[in-house]
């Protein structure tokens, strides 16, 4: 049998050529996206690298191409029932809404990318990236939200009904009534939306902030648009709603700038030198890379009956350079003393005082048998 036979002796069954359609709707939309996704890469890898168009947008493309192919070549099909057409045209039609929905969120997520690359968290001075990575965080939820609701009343629209048509239009009358009981029903979380919108315009935390709450230390790793999770410096997570950072005080640690000062006490007795503790400080600190070369003070803070208490302060560029810092100073300043002072660590001098204790009970207690000794011996005269 001849090849254009045997390809038209297959072509007189409908479900071959519709397979035969089907598959090359799949190569040929798998190939239109290689092609241009490929040219966007060669020409976009030197100037917009890290933009997130590959990323985000290489999936929707896909599904956007092949339901347009598929949404062409659908009347070319013979021998489909009408009814079985219109049901694959509206499927195509949803579809289709819901894969450009789709794109509309990537292009959020590429944009994002593409803005928030030329501001890295990881820079010595970050506050001003930190302000809008938290403020793209916030407004890309909210576009995010828009684009869903948008996309729920094109695929209302998509329906030639006009019962689906008042149906919709009836639920968006109702939106109103209905935001007014949610938001007396839940009305934390409405606390929560309005803090958020707070946040992001006023400031008070950032994304990568160093902050300590109820006395845990740790960074802002996400704001969400409830929520703010914390990463504690033990790797555990706490979750603050949105509203504690309104309504309740805190610190803030990089709210302005990352450097910071810390301290470090030391307890020692009255008989070491000052002088020689601040020369050795200076000693300690100018050979650490912890140190941002700007404070280094050692003062005399507090006396007490026991020990001089000497306080060590210095600065860093940021909290856990600071802590690591004043942990150094500790441990070379008391190996210091230990080697060149080793008696001037507080000492509580028990045994000298319990001797002077006990002599002086001692005489106490003859004393007052001699006056009981005389008196009695004067009574008996």
């Amino acid at each position: 049998m001849q090849l254009p036979s045997l390809v038209s002796e297959h072509f007189r069954h409908p479900w071959f050529f519709a397979l035969f359609l089907f598959c090359g709707v799949i190569v040929i939309a798998n190939i239109a996206h290689y092609v241009i996704f490929r040219i966007l890469r060669k020409e976009t890898e030197n100037r917009i690298m890290g933009w997130g168009i590959q990323k985000y947008l290489s999936h929707p493309a896909r599904a956007i191409f092949f339901i347009t192919c598929l949404r062409i070549v659908l009347p070319a099909i013979p021998r489909i029932p009408d009814n079985i057409t219109n049901i694959l045209r509206q499927v195509l039609a949803m579809g289709l809404v819901i894969a450009l929905g789709w794109f509309a969120i990537g292009c959020v997520y590429a944009f994002q990318a593409a803005t928030l690359r030329r501001y890295d968290l990881r820079a010595p001075n970050n506050l001003q990236a930190r302000r809008i990575h938290t403020q793209f965080q916030f407004f890309r939820r909210m576009i995010i939200a828009l684009i869903v609701v948008i996309t729920i009343g094109a695929l209302l629209w998509t329906f030639n009904d006009a019962s689906i048509w008042r149906w919709g239009s009836g639920l968006l009358a109702s939106a109103g009534v209905a935001s007014v009981i949610l938001a007396t029903a839940a009305r934390s979380t409405a606390a929560n939306f309005f803090a958020g919108l707070q946040i992001a315009f006023t400031d008070p935390i950032h994304v990568d902030d160093v902050v300590v709450i109820q006395g845990e230390w740790g960074r802002v790793e996400e704001i969400n648009s409830a929520y703010v999770v914390v990463k504690i410096w033990d790797l555990r997570r706490l979750i603050v709603p949105l509203s504690f950072f309104i309504e309740n005080a805190f610190q803030n640690w990089t709210r302005d700038s990352s450097d910071i000062m810390g301290t470090a006490f030391l307890y020692v007795d009255y008989s070491i030198p000052v002088e020689a503790l601040r020369q050795q400080l200076n000693t300690i600190v100018s050979a650490s890379p912890l140190w941002d070369g700007r404070t280094c003070v050692l003062q005399v803070t507090n006396l007490s009956e026991r020990a001089m208490e000497v306080r060590c302060l210095t600065s860093s560029r940021d909290s856990s350079e600071s802590f690591d810092l004043r942990c150094l100073v500790r441990e070379k300043m008391t190996e210091w003393i230990q080697q060149n002072y080793p008696n001037a660590f507080p000492i509580t001098r028990f045994t000298a005082l319990s001797e002077i204790a006990v002599h002086t009970s001692t005489d106490s207690n003859q004393s007052s048998a001699e006056n009981s000794l005389s008196t009695r011996f004067s009574r008996n005269q």
